[in-house]
């Protein structure tokens, strides 16, 4: 079953962990892309120095950011790689998680050829990686996931006792917040970035 708005529009730090073993699904003229959350990140608006929304700061690009939750804010690192959040809470709290890895689940060949690798381990393990396999790109930026070309599937829940939390990566710039235990992942998963 499809998740509905009222799974994004609450506690972003909730809804991080919760997103663990839940299917990412894009339907593509070549195929259907499915995978299996393993890893994500929370960013939690105004008053986290990490997050694009940090004291209100609201651009374009962040725009999508500032609306419902349950749309797809996507955007480009380092001028060449994509990164999917998916926007939580509610109107005017600009707060997302960023999905960081996947376990590939179907549309693998797809994946592959998308990625240029063979590595089935490799193909989702960051979120550079993750967009290029899924064939997600700055076209899907305030999708909305409640749709039916990129949305996820509800899964059962990752037990707590299965779920590690550690600092976010490459947000050392973000002073105290660097240090937020605020990166989730699926214990012993093989398919985490790092």
């Amino acid at each position: 079953m499809k998740l509905s708005r009222d799974f994004y529009e609450r506690d972003t730090l909730v809804v991080a962990k919760e997103l663990l073993g839940k299917y990412l699904v894009h339907v593509t003229p070549e195929a259907t892309l499915m995978g299996k959350i393993v890893e994500t990140e929370a960013y939690c608006g105004f008053e986290d120095a990490a997050a694009h929304s940090y004291k209100g700061l609201r651009s374009n690009r962040t725009e999508v950011m500032f609306g419902p939750g349950g749309y797809a804010y996507v955007y480009l690192i380092y001028g060449m790689y994509y990164c999917f959040n998916i926007v939580t809470s509610t109107l005017g709290n600009p707060e997302a998680v960023l999905i960081r890895a996947l376990e590939p689940v179907s549309g693998i060949d797809v994946m592959k050829k998308n990625r240029k690798t063979e590595v089935l381990y490799n193909l989702c393990s960051g979120p550079g990686k993750l967009c290029a396999a899924m064939g997600i790109t700055k076209l899907n930026n305030g999708e909305d996931l409640c749709g039916d070309k990129l949305f996820l599937l509800d899964n059962s829940l990752v037990p707590e006792e299965n779920i590690m939390a550690t600092p976010r990566i490459n947000v050392d710039y973000a002073g105290e917040a660097k240090d937020y235990p605020w990166r989730f992942i699926i214990k012993g998963n093989k398919f985490v970035s790092r």
